[in-house]
């Protein structure tokens, strides 16, 4: 919303304009009138009579910072003033605790005027403020998918009751759930509320990345169970400044570090040269401001927040840069987070995903990529923190490849990951963004919504499991014969029983893990060492990563030298060092889009230079293109490499995951290299043969190409299911025939397009 300096009457003479903004209570326009808002933005008018209404769902999709947040609440306080149903009247999901934090303490100042409470529900909160909201519920309640998931096993009985006049639910930052475990989590829990209150629930969702607003609707509901209200602000014209930086690697030798308080030597971190130098730009330009820089993994977000550090300390300056991520603990992440928001002195926090979302941290002046944007979403998110308030938006995405010897492979010799970012640049500034994953079955997030679902009513039959869950449910690419297979793979490990009249109930496996405070997140987590220093913890890394006494590591952006390694209470105690090494955490790669694979063969295609490189920048493409010339890859797609061969299909991971499937089930010995399939010991001739053969006749089903996948556990209770629903999951999550097999017939008749 804009702010004015008018009078309370100026304001009302331009508010009653509005016709939405009459259809709000008269508490709520004087609210309005009071914060010197002199109109209402353009999703936030939209908005407030369907949401009044509460005949629809609605999707709001907006900018960050752009009033999502009050378009929502500010027609459904409307309708709960004069509510006096003794209910929680309205749930917002969010998920992230520290988001529900922030925003509790946004509504409480909004709701405390309208007498309507306002109560948070996550891990992190007092149990006596829990067991307040199910003696006496009311207002509004902010709760995660797994608090939320945690309420339905042990308040079972009392569900009905706590819901009972339930108004709406609200969904925050709705992309980060979709085509995940966590969003197939959300779906059931969202059926399942519906199914305990005996209506359907108005579901409002708010987001500032949808690429395809009808398949977010599809997943908010099952089409045609309710309508949903589109809502996308068309008001956001904010100027873009950006750039794409590329840095050579050349890896110098780095000298031995000593400290003179010990008798061995520490080693130090073997940074390249093209790190310490984005490092000197980082340092450069985000001095003296507020900045987020994010970094794909968390060990470079050590890295960076370690050199930046000590960067300020060569300087003789206060430290600005801090670490945020995941691993750290909360204390250490909250601090950060303060810093951000109170503005008492520069600050710039070097980051993964968890500053990507909504937490409200203010407008800070820049963002910094390191490395690739994991998708154009995640791009396009990221920007949107910066540049609020009419000030420009501005990103720098630095850029890192290998020098060339006669060694570089073709893969780097693409210059991909250049290619790659300027790809979801040109896609930005197009409007595209990555449009929701869809057709995928979820079966370890249904081990989990059965075994809540008998947790809740103390048992339920089978056929009602299934109508809940998948009939009615999201569940619905399910039908019965998988789902009594499914039943059976879960008896076979002793997580469902049947009772004597055919009554499901857990079983003594099903007992320990419903029990366990792990159940209630779909995703898994594994089990760590919490790292200490003193008193102070400061967060924590996988078991399986080798710590020991005298190990030395880079954390929390210090150095440390682990004193103790205590297995048993896996705990880990350090001290502070001028040596160390980033640690290595876990992770995964995302699948990638054929729009961006396609758009890279369209920079490789191209003649001119985009505005928003750097120098070295601009030399790295043209070194990238030249080599895609040079292997006339405009006219190719299968290249010998001595004994090898590498496929380039240029389409996204589906497509590429595949036909390397397609080639394990040949014999073929293949493996993925960027935008490329490697294939050992075969040829051309070989190759070709074998994939007009199977072009020729029908299509696999993707069960049978997935049984030549090694390892298919990929999710928290795959381990649960039979090698039949395996092979269904897997297919399902990582292929796509019908296009893969267009693709190759085109290819395969020298059709390269």
């Amino acid at each position: 919303m804009t702010s004015s300096a008018n009078s309370n009457s100026d304001n009302i003479d331009q508010a009653t304009e509005s016709k939405a903004f009459l259809l709000l209570h008269e508490k709520v326009q004087r609210w309005i009138w009071q914060q010197g808002w002199d109109e209402l933005r353009d999703a936030q008018e939209e908005a407030i009579e369907p949401i009044l209404g509460g005949q629809t769902d609605v999707i709001i999709s907006a900018a960050t910072a752009s009033g999502k947040t009050e378009a929502a609440f500010l027609p459904i306080c409307s309708s709960l003033i004069d509510s006096t149903d003794e209910s929680v009247q309205a749930i917002y999901i969010s998920p992230l605790k520290a988001l529900i934090n922030d925003q509790h303490d946004r509504l409480s100042g909004f709701c405390e005027h309208l007498e309507i409470p306002v109560s948070a529900w996550h891990g992190d909160i007092a149990q006596s403020r829990k067991e307040k909201v199910i003696n006496n519920p009311s207002g509004i309640l902010l709760i995660t998918p797994e608090s939320l998931e945690a309420l339905f096993v042990n308040r079972g009985p009392t569900i009905q009751t706590v819901f009972k006049g339930l108004k709406y639910v609200v969904v925050d930052e709705l992309h980060s759930f979709i085509g995940m475990e966590r969003g197939r989590q959300l779906q059931s829990l969202l059926a399942r509320l519906d199914l305990c209150t005996k209506r359907h629930i108005p579901r409002i969702a708010l987001s500032a990345t949808l690429g395809d607003m009808k398949l977010a609707a599809d997943f908010l509901r099952s089409p045609g169970d309710f309508p949903c209200k589109l809502i996308s602000s068309t008001r956001n014209r904010q100027e873009v400044q950006l750039q794409v930086r590329g840095y050579r690697v050349e890896r110098p030798v780095i000298p031995v570090v000593h400290d003179d308080e010990l008798t061995g030597h520490e080693e130090d971190i073997p940074e390249d040269g093209s790190t310490i130098e984005i490092a000197h730009h980082l340092f450069r330009t985000l001095r003296g401001q507020t900045n987020l820089a994010f970094a794909n993994r968390r060990a470079d977000v050590e890295v960076y927040a370690d050199l930046l550090r000590r960067l300020c300390e060569d300087s003789a300056v206060p430290n600005e840069f801090w670490p945020h991520h995941g691993s750290l603990s909360k204390d250490l992440r909250e601090d950060v987070e303060r810093m951000l928001k109170e503005r008492t002195q520069p600050t710039t926090a070097v980051c993964t995903t968890t500053l990507e979302m909504g937490i409200d941290i203010g407008s800070v002046s820049s963002i910094a990529q390191i490395g690739p944007p994991p998708t154009v979403a995640s791009l396009r998110q990221r920007l949107g923190r910066s540049g609020r308030r009419g000030q420009p938006a501005i990103m720098r995405v630095y850029i890192q490849e290998d020098a060339i010897d006669q060694h570089t492979p073709l893969e780097d010799l693409l210059r991909t990951n250049l290619v790659q970012s300027i790809a979801m640049v040109n896609l930005l500034i197009r409007g595209w963004c990555e449009p929701p994953i869809t057709g995928r079955l979820h079966l370890s997030t249904l081990v989990q919504q059965v075994l809540s679902l008998i947790a809740q009513y103390g048992g339920i039959n089978a056929s009602n499991a299934w109508r809940v869950l998948c009939e009615r449910g999201p569940f619905k690419d399910i039908n019965r014969q998988m789902f009594a297979e499914f039943l059976r793979s879960l008896g076979k490990n002793d997580l469902i029983t049947q009772a004597s009249d055919g009554t499901l109930i857990l079983g003594m496996a099903g007992e320990r893990m419903v029990n366990h405070y792990s159940f209630y997140a779909a995703f898994s987590t594994a089990e760590e060492y919490t790292i200490v220093h003193g008193s102070k913890r400061l967060g924590s890394l996988p078991v399986n990563y080798p710590l020991f006494d005298g190990a030395y590591l880079i954390f929390a952006g210090k150095r440390w030298k682990v004193i103790s390694v205590d297995e048993e209470r896996r705990l880990v105690e350090v001290k502070p060092s001028r040596g160390g090494r980033p640690p290595k955490f876990s992770g995964s790669i995302g699948l990638m889009h054929d729009a961006v694979v396609q758009e890279m063969k369209a920079v490789y295609l191209g003649a001119g230079m985009p505005i928003f490189l750097n120098t070295t920048g601009r030399e790295l493409l043209r070194e990238g293109r030249d080599s895609f010339r040079r292997f006339e890859l405009d006219k190719r797609w299968l290249l010998p490499l001595g004994n090898d061969i590498l496929i380039f299909l240029w389409k996204g991971s589906l497509v590429m995951n595949t036909v390397a499937a397609l080639l394990l089930s040949g014999g073929f010995k293949v493996s993925q290299e960027g935008v490329a399939l490697h294939v050992s010991d075969a040829s051309e001739d070989d190759i070709r043969a074998f994939l007009e053969s199977k072009v020729a006749v029908e299509p696999p089903s993707p069960v049978e190409l997935a049984g030549y996948v090694a390892n298919k556990i990929t999710e928290k209770h795959d381990r649960f299911l039979s090698e039949e629903l395996l092979k269904a999951e897997y297919g399902a999550r990582y292929f796509d025939v019908i296009s893969t097999y267009q693709v190759v017939r085109t290819l395969v008749n020298g059709e390269n397009k």
